[in-house]
């Protein structure tokens, strides 16, 4: 495409996707917005942190070549457009990018930008890693034991924003349908007449492809467990049915390699005493199995069965090595993830869910300002690492405001890319500078002996411990 509102750098080269791999160029053209408010400090600090890291690590054999897109204040006072389409079609183009924190447009039309642009390149994961530096403030007795990664879906449920407005004529003109086709379900609601109304969609296709990605990335990384937080003991046909998909995903699509945690009582339970009968076993997997109908029973007993049935590939202990898929109800992950952080690994989830929990987890390890975060679509390639918190439009153009949550970002992106050695070198810098204390405001305040640096400076810490 020809671009007017930017140029394309010369000398570099379009990362490409070939049969679902991604194809990265020692000289890859990133797009990159600068982001709003303090947005421009970060970026300033962030992309030197960049560089040097890809300097020191490929001793100039590597090279990004940074283009500036527009959107946001920005890109509204130069173009009077907050998301213009050159900027959407050169993140399609070039696959991958990077942006700072964007303001949300006043007035109507686009309710967030960063929604926008992630149901324009259909980015169906935001995939947010919460870990430990040491050194960083934290509130919790044990923050080292933090080390998940949560796989938010991104387009579907309530995030959706199909919503009717109480008062409106749309909402009236709802709500008459509602009443008429599903009376038994209108009666449920307390105050109908003052509702306003929001609806919750979930998806097969939707649920399918998330829960395949964490999958597939946690094989590739090595790591121990996925599990599908979410409240289906109360919304059953959308969180529970996203549960329930996720399983069937699981042992449909990655059998050999996966085994999930009932299995593995089960499996356990023969292990430890051999001539364990199907019914006996069932007793054990469920206490309540007395109490149960026949039906049930019958349920219970073809799982047991089931699971046996992977005596060859599971039995004998060899489940111990296989990726374990679980679940857990959204409140109680919400605390586990509190007193027992070792026992989430990664999470996949829904979008309302994933917002609260990614938030939350943050807190843990010293806070959104700090937290790294990520768009992908990992068939087409198409990923925008970003910033995950606001503007803070107070302490724009201040010098002051920690990087952090970028510069993680940008670490996040270069693993994305096959770039592990300049990504492993933005963890270095960071930790260095960390644990000699040298951070901006946020940290400062809350760490004995500190000294207070710019976010510029905390830019130039970060590169000086990479050595």
């Amino acid at each position: 495409m020809a671009y007017t509102q930017f140029k394309i750098p010369a000398g570099g080269e379009k990362i490409t996707n070939k049969s679902g791999k991604l194809q990265v160029p020692d000289n890859p053209i990133i797009p990159f917005v600068e982001g709003d408010g303090t947005g421009r400090d970060i970026w300033r600090a962030s992309v030197r942190v960049f560089d040097a890291a890809v300097q020191k690590a490929y001793g100039g054999k590597r090279k990004v070549h940074w283009v500036e897109v527009f959107a946001g204040e920005k890109a509204f006072r130069q173009f009077k457009t907050w998301l213009p389409d050159e900027t959407v079609e050169a993140f399609k183009e070039f696959l991958v990018g990077i942006k700072g924190p964007l303001t949300t447009p006043i007035g109507g039309g686009i309710r967030s930008l960063n929604v926008a642009l992630r149901k324009m390149l259909d980015l169906y994961v935001c995939q947010r890693p919460v870990r430990y530096y040491k050194g960083v403030p934290s509130p919790v007795k044990h923050p080292e034991y933090v080390d998940m990664i949560i796989f938010r879906e991104n387009t579907e449920d309530i995030y959706t924003g199909i919503e009717f407005q109480y008062g409106t004529e749309d909402n009236t003109r709802f709500m008459k349908l509602f009443k008429e086709a599903f009376p038994k379900e209108y009666a449920k609601m307390r105050f109908p007449d003052t509702a306003a109304i929001g609806i919750k969609p979930v998806s097969v296709e939707g649920t399918e492809r998330l829960v395949r990605a964490a999958i597939q990335w946690s094989l590739e990384n090595k790591r121990k467990s996925v599990n599908f937080v979410h409240k289906g003991n109360i919304m059953k046909f959308t969180e529970g049915a996203f549960k329930d998909w996720g399983y069937k995903l699981a042992k449909r699509e990655f059998r050999n390699e996966i085994v999930t945690e009932r299995e593995t009582w089960i499996l356990g339970n023969k292990e430890k005493t051999p001539g364990l009968s199907v019914e006996e076993n069932a007793k054990l997997v469920d206490p309540g199995f007395d109490m149960m109908s026949p039906d049930q029973q019958g349920d219970i007993k073809r799982e047991v069965e089931a699971a046996l049935m992977l005596w060859e590939t599971h039995g004998d202990g060899k489940w111990k090595s296989k990726l374990l898929i679980k679940d857990s109800i959204a409140d109680v992950s919400l605390q586990f993830t509190i007193i027992r952080p070792r026992d989430y690994d990664v999470i996949a989830t829904l979008n309302l869910n994933g917002d609260y929990l990614s938030d939350a987890l943050a807190a843990q390890v010293g806070g959104i300002g700090i937290a790294p975060g990520a768009n992908i679509n990992y068939v087409t390639g198409h990923a925008i690492f970003e910033a995950t918190h606001g503007t803070a439009p107070k302490y724009a153009d201040l010098d002051k405001v920690n990087p952090g949550s970028v510069i993680l970002s940008g670490e996040m992106m270069f693993r994305y890319l096959g770039w592990k050695e300049a990504a492993d070198l933005i963890v270095k810098g960071m930790e260095g500078a960390v644990a000699a204390k040298t951070v901006t405001y946020d940290f400062a305040r809350l760490m004995e002996g500190a000294t207070e640096i710019k976010c510029s400076e905390f830019g130039d810490a970060i590169i000086k411990h990479m050595d």
